[in-house]
C-alpha cells in the first residue's frame, strides 16, 4: 500500500505540470495559426500546406506516435519499476534503431510516390479543380518527410522521459513544432512563399527533438546503444502490441484523409476551416486530456503490472470525474465564444469575416464532441496499460466507418438546408467520438469488474450544474457585449473570466471533489514553499 501511495503521491502535481506545459504549447500554437491566417488567409495555398502536413503527421502516428507509446511505454514502465533497468535500456535502443530504419524507408516511398499520393489519396479534386494547386501540394509534402524520421526519434525520448516521470519538457516540444512554424511565416515565407511554412515544419521538428535532449541526458543509469535485433523477444513484444494500435492509429488518420477528400470538392477554403475547427476544438483536450492521460499510463501500466486492478479501477474513475469536471465547461465556452475567439486569432490582413465564420461554424460543431474526446484519449490509455490493444481498435475501427458515413450523409444534408456544408463534417465526428466513447468505457467496466460507476455520474451531474449555470451567464454576456459592440478581445477575456468564476462558484457550493482537491494540492504546496 506505501507504493502504490507514492505511486499517486505526484499525480495532480505531474498532471498540473504537464497541463502548464501544454497549455504554453497551444498558446503558442494559436500565434502560429494566427499568423498563417493573417498572412495567407484560408486560402487554397493553405489548403495544399494543410494537406500536405497531414499525411507526414499519418506516417509519423502510425509508427512511432501513439502507437509506439501505447506499446513501449508500459513495458518500459513495467521493467524500471521492476528493477530490470538495463533490460528496458536494452529495449529502447533496439527500439530506436529499427523505428529509424522503417520511418526513412516509408519517407523514402512517399518522396518517390508523392504524385501518386497526393492524386489518389490526399485530395483528389485539386487534380480536377487547380492541377497547379496539386502540384504545389507535391512539392509541399516532399519538404516535409524529413520531419517523419525526426518526430519518431523525439517521440521515443518522450516515451523514455514520461516512463521517468518528466513530463515538463516532453510538454513543451510541441511548443516548439510551433516556433518552428513560426520561423517559417515570419522568414522563410518571404522568399519562399507557402513553401516557407514546409521549411519551418522541419526546423519545428528539429526543435521538438532538441528540447528534449538535456534532460535525457541526465537520466541515470542510461544505457542507449546502436543494436539492431529484430528477434529480440521484448521487441517483437512492442511490436505485437503496436499493430493493433496501429490499425487503429490508421482508422483515426483515414478519417482526416476522408474529411480532406470531401473538403477538397467543397468551396475553397473548407480544408482550412475544418482542419483549424478542429486544432481549436483539440487545444483544451490537449491541455486537459493529453495530460491527464500521458501521466496516468505510466500510473496504470504500474497498477497493473502489480495485478491491483481494483486500485486501477478507482484510479481511472477519479480521472475521469476530473477530465469530464474540466472538459465541460471548456465545452461550452468554445460553443458560445466560439466567433470572438476565431476572431481575435485570426481575423487581419488576409483572413476576413467570411473565413471567421467558416472556421467558427467547424469549431461549433467539433466542440458538441469535446468530452467524449478526452474520455476517449483516457479509457484507451487504461486499455493499453493492461496490454489490451486490440479493444481500442476494434470500437475505433467502428467509429472510423460511422464517421466517413456520417461525413458525407451530413455534409449533402446541411448543402442540402442551405448551411455550409463543411458542419457536416464537424458533427460527423462529434457523433462517431460519443459512440466510441461510450462503447470504451461499457468494455473497461467490465474488464475491471465495475468502475465506481455512481461516483462517476455524481461526478457528471455536479459538472452539468455547474457548466449550465456558466453557460446562461455567457449567453447572457453575448448578448450585451453584442449591443454594446465590444471589441473580441473584451468579450473573450470578460467571458473567460466570467464563465470561470461562475463555474468554480457553483462548484463550490456543490461541494465537487475535483475543486476539493485542486486545493489541497494548492495548500500542501504552499505550506512547503513556506517551510522551506
Amino acid at each position: 500500500m506505501e507504493a502504490d501511495s507514492q505511486l499517486k503521491k505526484g499525480f495532480l502535481k505531474s498532471a498540473a505540470l504537464l497541463a502548464i506545459a501544454m497549455v504554453i504549447s497551444q498558446i503558442i500554437g494559436l500565434l502560429s495559426k494566427s499568423l498563417i491566417g493573417s498572412t495567407f488567409g484560408a486560402s487554397a495555398e493553405v489548403d495544399a500546406f494543410l494537406a500536405s502536413n497531414r499525411l507526414t503527421e499519418i506516417l509519423f502516428n502510425l509508427v512511432a506516435g501513439g502507437a509506439l507509446a501505447s506499446a513501449f511505454v508500459p513495458m518500459f514502465s513495467a521493467m524500471l519499476d521492476r528493477k530490470e533497468t538495463r533490460r528496458a535500456w536494452q529495449l529502447a535502443s533496439r527500439l530506436s534503431v529499427l523505428l529509424t530504419l522503417i520511418l526513412a524507408f516509408l519517407s523514402l516511398l512517399c518522396y518517390l510516390f508523392a504524385a501518386q499520393i497526393v492524386r489518389y489519396i490526399l485530395v483528389p479534386g485539386f487534380s480536377i479543380n487547380d492541377p497547379a494547386l496539386e502540384r504545389l501540394t507535391v512539392d509541399l509534402l516532399r519538404i516535409q518527410l524529413p520531419t517523419v524520421v525526426i518526430f519518431g526519434l523525439s517521440g521515443l525520448l518522450m516515451g523514455i522521459l514520461n516512463s521517468h516521470d518528466q513530463f515538463l519538457f516532453p510538454g513543451l516540444a510541441p511548443a516548439m513544432y510551433q516556433i518552428g512554424i513560426i520561423l517559417g511565416v515570419l522568414f522563410f515565407s518571404k522568399p519562399f512563399g507557402i513553401r516557407g511554412l514546409a521549411y519551418g515544419a522541419v526546423t519545428g521538428s528539429l526543435l521538438h527533438l532538441l528540447i528534449q535532449l538535456p534532460m535525457f541526458l541526465r537520466l541515470k543509469n542510461k544505457e542507449l546503444k546502436l543494436e539492431f535485433a529484430w528477434k529480440d523477444s521484448a521487441v517483437r513484444e512492442v511490436f505485437k502490441l503496436m499493430i493493433p494500435r496501429q490499425i487503429g492509429a490508421s482508422a483515426v488518420q483515414l478519417n482526416f484523409l476522408v474529411n480532406n477528400l470531401i473538403a477538397s470538392y467543397l468551396p475553397a477554403g473548407s480544408i482550412s476551416a475544418i482542419t483549424w475547427g478542429l486544432a481549436l476544438m483539440l487545444m483544451p483536450q490537449a491541455a486537459i486530456a493529453q495530460s491527464v492521460a500521458t501521466v496516468s499510463l505510466p500510473m496504470f501500466s504500474v497498477q497493473a503490472a502489480r495485478n491491483k486492478l481494483p486500485e486501477m479501477s478507482a484510479s481511472l474513475a477519479a480521472v475521469i470525474r476530473l477530465v469530464i469536471w474540466l472538459a465541460l465547461p471548456a465545452a461550452c465556452g468554445l460553443i458560445l465564444l466560439g466567433e470572438p475567439i476565431v476572431t481575435l486569432i485570426f481575423e487581419r490582413r488576409a483572413f476576413n469575416p467570411q473565413m471567421t465564420q467558416m472556421v467558427t461554424w467547424a469549431l461549433i460543431w467539433y466542440s458538441f464532441g469535446l468530452v467524449f474526446h478526452c474520455v476517449v484519449e483516457l479509457v484507451s490509455r487504461a486499455f493499453y496499460a493492461i496490454h489490451d490493444t486490440k479493444t481500442p481498435v476494434m470500437v475505433l475501427f467502428f467509429a472510423m466507418l460511422l464517421n466517413i458515413v456520417l461525413s458525407i450523409l451530413l455534409s449533402r444534408a446541411f448543402a442540402g438546408i442551405g448551411w455550409m456544408p463543411h458542419g457536416g463534417v464537424a458533427l460527423a465526428n462529434t457523433i462517431a467520438t460519443a459512440l466510441e466513447s461510450g462503447l470504451l468505457l461499457f468494455l473497461m467496466r467490465q474488464r475491471l469488474q465495475g468502475m465506481h460507476g455512481r461516483r462517476i455520474l455524481t461526478g457528471i451531474l455536479q459538472s452539468v450544474v455547474a457548466a449550465t449555470a456558466m453557460s446562461l451567464g455567457l449567453y447572457f454576456w453575448k448578448r450585451f457585449s453584442a449591443a454594446q459592440e465590444m471589441s473580441p478581445l473584451v468579450v473573450v477575456a470578460v467571458g473567460v473570466a466570467a464563465g470561470i468564476g461562475i463555474y468554480l462558484a457553483v462548484g463550490a457550493v456543490l461541494k465537487t471533489d475535483e475543486l476539493k482537491e485542486i486545493r489541497n494540492f494548492i495548500t500542501r504546496r504552499h505550506q512547503l514553499s513556506e517551510d522551506s
